[in-house]
């Protein structure tokens, strides 16, 4: 056990010497979400898919403290979903639009001079807006606060430019209980 920890020990000293996959100080950045939605209307037959992926976008901003360390704000466009659909009551239609924003630590591990794994961990509002007509108008949304968690890597083109993807976890979404949970792959400018 003594040798594991002390292996653990010189591991982690000699990655925190080498250069990280960004550099200290302010950084913005930008990219692209992939996130899943679900229609559950009881009843329902439609010829509309009432489930599947939307794309998004996303915008972060951040300040490296170290190499390890920093603290990271962002903002996230689910995207917005129509659904269709027929009861033995009547017709019906939805539209759903949501939007995220977070706050987190962030901890960074280079794995190699470019390349760098990161955990972050926060809070993160959930915006819904639900629309309807049929038997579904009056429809509304919820907001809903809860964990932010999320893993990821980034790649450094260069020392100003860096890829990044991870898997977003926004809690639970507010107008259906289910997990908020999307890829996003991006790009990130330090100044």
């Amino acid at each position: 056990m003594k040798k594991i920890l002390f292996a653990m020990i010189a591991t982690a000293t000699a990655l925190s010497g080498m250069s990280a996959a960004h550099a200290e100080g302010v950084y913005v950045g930008a990219g692209v979400t992939a996130n899943r939605y679900n229609f559950d209307v009881p009843g329902a037959t439609s010829a509309d898919n009432h489930s599947g992926y939307k794309a998004g976008g996303k915008l972060f901003a951040g300040y490296d403290i170290n190499q390890t360390w920093a603290v990271e704000g962002g903002y996230a466009d689910f995207g917005s979903k129509d659904y269709s659909y027929v009861t033995g009551a009547g017709n019906g239609a939805l539209k759903s639009k949501s939007e995220g924003y977070y706050l987190a630590g962030k901890a960074t591990m280079p794995v190699s001079d470019k390349v760098g794994v990161f955990g972050k961990l926060g809070v993160a509002r959930v915006d819904n807006k639900l629309s309807g007509t049929g038997l579904s108008s009056g429809a509304s949304g919820e907001n809903k606060t809860g964990v932010y968690a999320s893993v990821g890597a980034q790649y450094a083109i260069n020392e100003k430019v860096s890829l990044t993807a991870e898997v977003e976890h926004f809690g639970k979404s507010a107008d259906q209980g289910k997990k908020a949970t999307g890829l996003a792959l991006g790009a990130r400018y330090n100044f």
